[in-house]
């Protein structure tokens, strides 16, 4: 992923994910990366980061999404996650 905005690093959450952007009139495919952050000191809130890849995309400019979430909110979404991950691994066992 060239000319980055996100800092990617080993210790990104992930990288080089299967990412898709949607609008009124495109769709486009691209890799992506998505990050899970804290501030280091006093930390008051969890980031989450998405960047997808700029060179794989023409509809939209260069750039990252950030969400900002309480703790609350990130168990709420870390519990929808592990819900979904559930449905998921059980239509694939049958």
């Amino acid at each position: 992923m060239a000319d980055r905005i996100l800092k990617v690093n080993a210790y990104t959450t992930f990288d080089l994910l299967d990412g898709r952007v949607e609008g009124h009139g495109f769709e486009e495919e691209a890799l992506a990366v998505l990050n899970v952050t804290a501030p280091r000191n006093d930390p008051d809130h969890v980031k989450l980061q998405l960047e997808m890849d700029n060179t794989q995309l023409d509809a939209v400019d260069p750039h990252a999404d950030h969400v900002t979430l309480s703790a609350p909110e990130a168990r709420e979404l870390a519990a929808e996650l592990e819900e979904y991950a559930g449905k998921v691994e059980a239509a694939q066992s049958e």
